[in-house]
């Protein structure tokens, strides 16, 4: 019979081993979230990050609230730009899938011209829509929009990208209770993903 302290260490050991990057990735993001829009300073760019699409095209009502709470920043004059980043990738079976075109559709009913629109058709991830804004526009600040339950995460993803990043989180009621919950617990493996993934980098580099 295994005696109960190893067991307990063990125990410890991997518990700290998940909760200890997550906390650090929640600690680096709430440095940059902002209570209200009005809080918010100047930036570079805002950056929209994609929430899926309906099949006919149009924005999910995640994505649809990312986008007009992005119109007021820009309305506002936190920046002069917005980038929209999401999948901008074909199906398997060819089926053709727009992400950013369609978040442009959508935005460009809500007074912000055609001309401070950068697309990211590769913002495939929260890390790698922080990275793309960066390559794309050359930025060093942006103000991210996204629900709440995620906000913290894409800052982390901002910071490490090298940009001096806020946040504004929007609302992420759900008519679907399970959906709600499923998109707040699915941020624990994600933002360990997050961790280890800089951590690798980092001790590639």
């Amino acid at each position: 019979m295994i005696p109960a302290r190893p067991l307990l260490l063990a125990a410890a050991a991997a518990a700290l081993a998940v909760a200890g990057p997550v906390a650090w990735v929640q600690l680096v993001g709430q440095r940059g979230v902002r209570p209200s829009a009005e809080a918010v300073a100047p930036a570079d760019v805002i950056l929209v990050l994609g929430a899926g699409i309906a099949p006919d095209g149009t924005p999910s009502p995640y994505l649809r609230r990312r986008l007009d709470a992005a119109a007021a920043l820009y309305r506002a004059g936190v920046a002069d730009r917005v980038v929209l980043s999401g999948d901008g990738q074909p199906r398997r079976d060819g089926t053709p899938y727009d992400e950013p075109a369609s978040m442009r559709a959508w935005i460009l009913g809500r007074g912000v011209p055609d001309d401070a629109l950068t697309l990211d058709r590769e913002g495939l991830d929260t890390t790698a829509s922080a990275r793309r804004t960066v390559a794309l526009t050359g930025a060093r600040s942006a103000v991210v929009v996204t629900q709440d339950y995620h906000l913290r995460r894409a800052l982390f993803s901002g910071v490490r990208a090298g940009l001096d990043v806020q946040g504004v989180g929007v609302s992420a009621a759900s008519v679907r209770p399970l959906r709600w919950a499923w998109y707040h617990l699915r941020e624990v493996p994600a933002s360990w993903r997050a961790a280890v993934r800089d951590l690798r980098r980092r001790a590639a580099a």
